[in-house]
């Protein structure tokens, strides 16, 4: 007997994308089911060849359900992710509601499988910023072959980390630039259309902005708490794939070669490093796929022991909805989850 799996959020962007990744996979899924507010009951959403309508999350009963995957935003999980959890369902959370709770485990399967265990505590998982998603992925094998000492990190993030509106302003923008058309700005504080705006959440009280603080300790939390890391994101008018430019300094040395050989092997990495023109990954090339890529490693010979690589990968999959697919998909293949079925 297959799992009972709800996707909360289910007609935004993440949402689309966990129904589609769990066709993708062959989740053991018996039931999906679709949620949302109320204003969006009744909408249709793609799961595989099958189509679903999507009901309201405030009346579903969660007591028969086994996995709630929640991309319904910060407020929604600080809501309803305890009281869903409170049912038995275990909760895998894409918002940052819970991510820094010491009593929740914070999880990519390829960097630290094995703090999920913690989940038991609140029957909530959180998944990671997606800027952080793809960096730790990257930094993870080389980090136990070296140890990292200190990060320095620019992102280059697609509007899509925004969500659907975000993309739209894009679009529009983009649009009004060739016919002369009104410029609308929302989403976002300056035109994104043909610019770069380094300025990604709120900005806090030492000058960095609430992103650049999530991947700073989000990265101790899964990797290690002694990591120094300092971070500039960057929104760029690209619609799906996040990049980043990343220098690392290690405790020991770490050659090039060593550093390719050993991420070439790496779980969720895939190597796209040839010195050539075209020889590497962009964000165009990188959206659709599971993942994360690295290109132009070199030697950073300003720091001792030092070596600078490009990283890309798809925002909204392994950023997001990939990454609590695999979680959950973890849960099962550790026999960590109890069918609600069953228990009932």
């Amino acid at each position: 007997m297959g799992y009972k799996v709800a996707v909360v959020g289910a007609t935004g962007n993440v949402g689309r994308e966990m129904l589609d990744i769990l066709a993708e996979r062959a989740f053991p899924a018996d039931e999906v089911v679709a949620l949302a507010s109320r204003r969006s009951v009744g909408q249709e959403v793609s799961f595989g060849d099958k189509i679903l309508k999507v009901k309201a999350l405030d009346t579903h009963d969660f007591s028969d359900t086994d996995i709630c995957l929640m991309s319904a935003g910060g407020e929604i999980s600080k809501e309803w992710s305890p009281r869903i959890g409170e049912q038995g369902c275990v909760v895998i959370d894409n918002s940052s509601a819970f991510r820094y709770d010491s009593d929740v485990p914070l999880i990519v399967p390829e960097v630290n499988a094995d703090a999920i265990v913690g989940f038991t505590k609140r029957n909530i998982i959180a998944n990671p910023n997606c800027s952080t998603a793809q960096l730790v992925v990257a930094l993870k094998p080389l980090h136990d072959a070296a140890t990292v000492k200190r990060v320095v990190v620019s992102t280059y993030q697609s509007v899509s980390g925004a969500g659907k509106e975000a993309m739209d302003e894009l679009f529009q923008q983009t649009r009004s630039v060739f016919t002369a058309g009104q410029m609308t700005m929302a989403k976002f504080p300056k035109r994104i259309a043909f610019n770069v705006i380094p300025h990604i959440d709120v900005f806090m009280e030492d000058g960095y902005t609430k992103e650049e603080w999530k991947m700073m300790a989000e990265t101790k939390k899964m990797l290690d708490p002694k990591i120094k890391l300092t971070a500039t994101a960057v929104r760029v008018p690209v619609f799906i794939g996040h990049a980043e430019s990343v220098n690392v300094e290690f405790e020991r040395p770490l050659s090039v070669e060593q550093a390719t050989e050993i991420l070439r092997a790496a779980p969720g990495v895939l190597v796209v490093d040839k010195r050539e023109a075209g020889g590497y990954m962009t964000p165009h090339e990188a959206a659709g796929e599971d993942a994360t890529y690295v290109s132009r490693i070199r030697e950073d010979a300003t720091v001792e022991n030092g070596l600078a690589f490009w990283c890309v990968s798809d925002n909204l999959r392994k950023g997001a909805a990939l990454n609590t697919v695999q979680i959950a998909e973890v849960l099962i293949n550790r026999k960590l989850l109890n069918r609600q079925k069953q228990a009932a």
